[in-house]
């Protein structure tokens, strides 16, 4: 499928995002696994706990995210650390409202929830818009990041729930959401429901497949997992990120200017 949610705009453009296509869904899902394995890693591999990890993690993604706003056009490998850090800082700053406030998952994908509804609402009000195709105003720039670490923090959540507390496991979880991610492109492809509202569902859904995807490969076999440990997993997630990053970069106008015909 080399479409996209949005319409795009000719390369060279003075957008600071990439294009939604195939190639950027690809990739997503890949940095929202590593998101999952490398939070896990910092917060219980090397045990530095979920608070900490959190501040940490914030820490980073403010780091990245004024790097971001900072430059002046589209740097691939710069967009997608951002979307790393917002991952990896979405699954600590999740598990640290699930286990260490003792919320559960189902009150923090709630809390998490009115928190991106916020976020998307100020957006739209402040801009008139919502859409993720023309992005390059700092002010709307940075309503689409918080948006998208609210979406990834939301999505930890849910992929928790669905794995652990509504007891369907890792496998069957990932399927669950595979599911809703099929019924979203068809809903792209056949129907007029908006194309920045399907976006925004992908998004939210595409990190759920990623954290139970990441649960899959570093669960132990008694938890349901393939215990390839959280190190390995993370390695490898981030060699194929990069090899993404170098194809995509390599070639620009082929992946990035694909869009939804109009």
């Amino acid at each position: 499928m080399n479409a996209s949610f949005s319409d795009q705009t000719a390369a060279g453009s003075v957008d600071k995002v990439a294009k939604v296509t195939l190639a950027f869904w690809l990739m997503k899902i890949c940095a929202t696994t590593v998101g999952e394995t490398g939070g896990d890693l910092l917060s219980m591999t090397l045990k530095v706990g979920y608070a900490i990890s959190s501040l940490i993690l914030l820490a980073f993604f403010v780091v990245t995210l004024i790097a971001q706003l900072r430059s002046k056009r589209f740097h691939p490998a710069l967009y997608w650390l951002v979307i790393l850090s917002t991952s990896t800082a979405g699954t600590t700053i999740s598990d640290f409202m699930d286990r260490t406030l003792g919320l559960g998952y189902a009150t923090g994908a709630l809390l998490i929830s009115g928190v991106l509804i916020a976020v998307l609402t100020a957006w739209r009000l402040t801009y008139g818009s919502l859409k993720v195709d023309h992005i390059r105003e700092p002010g709307v720039e940075t309503f689409y990041w918080l948006a998208i670490l609210a979406s990834n923090t939301l999505g930890t959540a849910l992929g928790d729930f669905l794995a652990d507390t509504s007891g369907l496991g890792y496998l069957w979880s990932n399927a669950l959401i595979s599911g809703g991610i099929a019924l979203t492109i068809l809903a792209w492809k056949f129907t007029r429901i908006s194309s920045t509202v399907l976006f925004w569902i992908a998004f939210v859904l595409t990190r759920p497949f990623g954290a139970t995807m990441g649960d899959l490969l570093t669960k132990s076999h008694e938890k349901g997992g393939l215990d390839l440990g959280t190190i390995g997993s993370t390695l490898t997630l981030l060699a194929v990120l990069c090899v993404l990053l170098v194809a995509t970069t390599a070639n620009y106008r082929q992946w990035f200017t694909r869009g939804r015909p109009a």
